[in-house]
């Protein structure tokens, strides 16, 4: 994490030169000097990334590298913070504070040459390491052993595999089995590899162990030595010579080849050149723990990814390690050792370390009471088995990819991560750095695909588009992240701790801190927070701060730059003036947003959660030129910005960056305020909707909408208390060419339109995705029209009265999706949908049985589910 620390740092630094120069004005030529010192000891980090490990030298170095990136970073955030403070003075104040400013600049200037000094020195020795570093032999791991005997949860999954590998087809084919480390990827090709159909079949056959570090020539050589058998002296051969020779071999026979564990494509390459397609069905089965990497051995035939096992099958497989062939385990012991293997969460390869632990011990409960209430901390007593063989990944890791993954360890177990939180808070951390067009959260996203493809990320939801919507982190793995960051003072995690404990953690070491539980206690203990970047809280209760915590809490945590503390009740908003902030989510009984948050200059995301159902905006959000994202519970009732603030022909008050605003009350949709929000692509409005269609002199307040010419999503909710919904129900739509025109996603809720209304929404051409939320439409029966909904691929219908549904097939030519929910009165699906080729997934969730046994007798291609799943027996 050193590499990623220094790299980070710069570009930090980097944004501070170009926003904040009129602060930092007084030591801008040292901060560039310093950058500078940096970015000679960034290349050796990353050189040393795979090595620091194995060699004492370089990790010592490394280590003392973080240390004075760390400092560097506190001076000069710490700097910032002053001179904001000194900034923000009034002119009598400011002359009061001027010795002492003056004093502490130069402090900085004192402490900024010391860090030069010592990076100096760091850079004198790193020679030595270099030399230390190239004089060491290449370190290639062994294969892992696989034991064939007590496999489980195989034999499905062997089939399938068989059946590719024995496919009527004469044309080459590589096959890929992809899936986590420790799930059983080699296990299961061994037990193909073994097969005797397999063997009849392909009377040639390899298997080689390619790994991180590999050898051409080696892996080459063991090939050719299990094709011919030959034991000839090749050690003058050129890798060419070789390779020429494996072609030859391979030439005319059919042939089996196993790759076991490729990681980069590269090695794919390096290997592919020898194996000919003489189009006779040969294969080649590789397996991997990135899925880019199979995908790219053969883009015609998706891989195979390899799942957990069951909660019965990890029970029979730990039996089976545990207790010899032809004995069970005792009643007495069962129930603990079936919650001893659910507790290593399907991974084959923790479920043998476990039982290799519990063979050793004797057959008593309490033996077995010991290792099921701390089974993690079992499988990490032997890290060369588990902890070591998932820590590859990571090792192997892009350096701006670790912070990313090591990030998954500041949420709890089992926890399941809102996409959109962890792409802000990754972009609000600095972790991800912009390159070309693409947009930060576009990078995150693209980031976290690439964690989900190298299997260390497993997705939970996904969106109704197929975008990732929450996602997790196997337990292993977490516990994993979680040694990890503390050993690289990424973070610290804190649960369950006794406040004589709390007080252990050190933020000077940590710039980082999670809290998971007793939060309140934490926080009373008001711990050293100076150098704390982090503060997040993920606890599963709710807890009131006290009154007189909020006075400290969050403002002591002056370098903050994250603060998510949803789990932790405000009774009023806090004083916060915390410069580096860049991300607030703050839960509280709100009724005003305080005009102080204008002063968070770096502010990207803002998310308050409130019990009320409007809250006044006094704070001018316009100033805030990093602002991005907007997040209310409550309707936001916006301020009108000076209309004064004109210079020059240019608005200053117009924020180019912000993206997202999600709600605003129907009010504050005028023209003066949706001006300043040229790029937003999303936006969530909450009250009484008809405000919004109300025309004063032929026009209404939705026409500004319809101006945003980025937006992608809107949501409309109808919250028309105190007045009934009935009196607040929409009476028609606006006209389809009043819409925006690139909108691709429409939530409605309770907007109570009759279905003839309907046809407006299936002229827009851009929509995708169609939520109709609770009470959106009402009435008996929907004729869809033709020629609308080009599009859209998402059709999802909350609760409604809706009892006849007429449609055809052709109406809906893009349809991929349909999910109906609590539509009760349904008498059925139309037969029509049945026809449509795209449509891949209904779900029916507490329709009528009519409804349901309709859509069985039109399923054709798609998958349908039913919820409940005795709902067939519903009324």
């Amino acid at each position: 994490m050193a590499d990623a620390a220094v790299e980070f740092l710069l570009g930090n630094l980097k944004q501070l030169l170009v926003y904040n120069a009129h602060l930092i004005s007084s030591v801008k030529d040292q901060v560039d000097s310093l950058c500078n010192d940096l970015r000679l000891l960034a290349a050796f980090v990353k050189e040393t990334t795979e090595s620091r490990n194995k060699h004492a030298v370089v990790k010592e170095l490394v280590r003392r590298i973080r240390i004075e990136v760390y400092k560097a970073e506190d001076i000069v955030d710490m700097y910032v913070f002053h001179a904001s403070v000194q900034k923000s003075r009034t002119h009598f104040v400011k002359a009061l504070h001027i010795p002492d400013y003056s004093m502490k600049l130069r402090s900085v200037g004192r402490e900024i040459q010391d860090i030069r000094s010592r990076v100096k020195e760091i850079q004198d020795n790193k020679l030595f390491a270099n030399e230390v570093f190239h004089k060491t032999e290449t370190f290639i791991r062994c294969p892992p052993s696989v034991e064939e005997e007590n496999v489980v949860g195989f034999d499905k999954e062997a089939e399938k595999v068989v059946g590719w590998l024995k496919a009527a087809t004469d044309e080459l084919e590589v096959i890929s089995v992809v899936g986590m480390g420790g799930l059983g990827k080699t296990t299961l090709v061994k037990k193909v590899y073994n097969d005797s159909s397999v063997q009849y079949e392909f009377f040639i056959r390899s298997w080689v162990y390619v790994s991180q570090v590999y050898s051409t020539r080696e892996v080459f050589l063991k090939i050719l030595y299990d094709v011919t058998r030959e034991n000839k002296d090749m050690s003058q051969w050129s890798v060419e010579t070789i390779a020429d020779e494996l072609r030859t071999r391979l030439k005319d026979g059919k042939y089996l080849i196993v790759l076991d564990d490729i990681w980069t494509k590269k090695a794919w390459d390096d290997l592919r050149i020898v194996f000919p397609n003489n189009r006779n069905g040969s294969r080649i089965l590789i397996t991997s723990r990135n899925k880019d990497v199979a995908v790219h051995a053969n883009t015609s035939l998706d891989p195979y990814q390899l799942r957990f096992l069951t909660d019965d099958e990890s029970w029979e497989l730990l039996e089976k390690k545990v207790f010899p062939k032809g004995t069970r385990c005792s009643r007495e012991l069962e129930d603990l050792g079936k919650q001893i293997a659910r507790k290593c969460y399907g991974l084959p390869l923790a479920i043998v370390v476990i039982a290799g632990i519990l063979k050793k011990k004797d057959k008593a409960r309490s033996s077995w009471e010991k290792v099921e209430q701390k089974v993690n901390t079992y499988v990490a007593m032997e890290p060369e088995q588990c902890m070591e063989v998932l820590a590859l990944s990571y090792n192997h890791l892009p350096y701006d990819l670790k912070a990313c993954f090591l990030y998954f360890g500041v949420f709890p177990e089992d926890f399941e991560i809102p996409v959109w939180k962890l792409i802000h808070i990754w972009v609000a951390e600095g972790f991800i750095q912009r390159t070309g067009d693409a947009s930060a959260e576009e990078m995150a996203e693209e980031n976290l695909q690439d964690l989900v493809d190298r299997n260390l990320i497993l997705v939970e939801k996904r969106r109704a588009n197929g975008g990732i919507k929450t996602c997790r982190i196997h337990d292993m793995l977490h516990d994993m992240c979680v040694k990890q960051a503390e050993e690289e003072n990424f973070f610290k995690e804190i649960k369950g701790l006794e406040p004589s404990m709390i007080k252990l953690v050190d933020p000077n070491v940590f710039r980082r801190v999670s809290v998971h539980s007793r939060v309140s206690d934490y926080v009373s203990t008001k711990p050293d927070s100076s150098h704390v970047r982090s503060f997040l809280c993920y606890g599963k209760e709710e807890t009131v701060l006290r009154s007189d915590l909020i006075t400290y809490f969050p403002g002591s945590y002056s370098l903050l730059r994250v603060l998510d503390v949803l789990p932790i009740s405000f009774s009023r908003f806090p004083s916060i003036q915390l410069v580096h902030l860049r991300y607030i989510a703050l839960l509280g009984t709100f009724e005003v947003l305080p005009a102080a948050i204008s002063n968070l200059w770096n502010l990207q995301t803002l998310i308050v959660e409130t019990n009320f159902r409007k809250i006044e905006v006094k704070a001018d959000l316009w100033k805030l030129l990093q602002l991005r994202h907007v997040y209310t519970s409550a309707a936001s009732v916006l301020p009108t910005p000076s209309s004064n603030s004109r210079k020059g022909g240019k608005d200053p008050l117009v924020n180019e960056n912000l993206k997202t605003m999600s709600k605003v009350s129907p009010n504050s949709c005028t023209d003066v305020i949706l001006a300043r929000t040229p790029n937003l692509q999303k936006l969530g409005i909450r009250g009484n909707l008809s405000l919004l269609l109300e025309e004063k002199k032929g026009i209404c307040k939705f026409d500004n909408i319809a101006k945003l010419s980025h937006l992608e999503k809107l949501k409309l909710l109808n919250d028309t208390y105190p007045i009934s919904p009935l009196d607040g129900k929409l009476r028609a739509l606006p006209d389809w060419y009043k819409f925006p025109p690139k909108l691709k996603k429409l939530t409605l809720s309770d907007t109570m339109l009759e279905w003839e209304q309907m046809s407006v929404l299936g002229k827009l051409l851009a929509l995708e995705v169609l939520k109709l939320g609770d009470n959106a439409f009402v009435g008996e029966r929907w004729v869809t029209p033709d020629g609308g909904f080009v599009q859209l691929r998402v059709l999802q219908i909350g609760k409604t009265d809706l009892v006849h549904w007429e449609a055809v097939g052709y109406q809906f030519p893009q349809l991929q999706r349909i999910s109906l929910k609590h539509c009760e009165q349904l008498a059925a699906i139309p037969s029509g949908l049945g026809d449509i080729s795209t449509l891949k997934f209904m779900e029916l969730s507490w329709t009528s049985r009519l409804a349901i046994s309709s859509a069985r007798s039109i399923q054709k291609n798609f998958k349908l589910v039913v919820f409940p799943p005795d709902q067939d027996t519903q009324t």
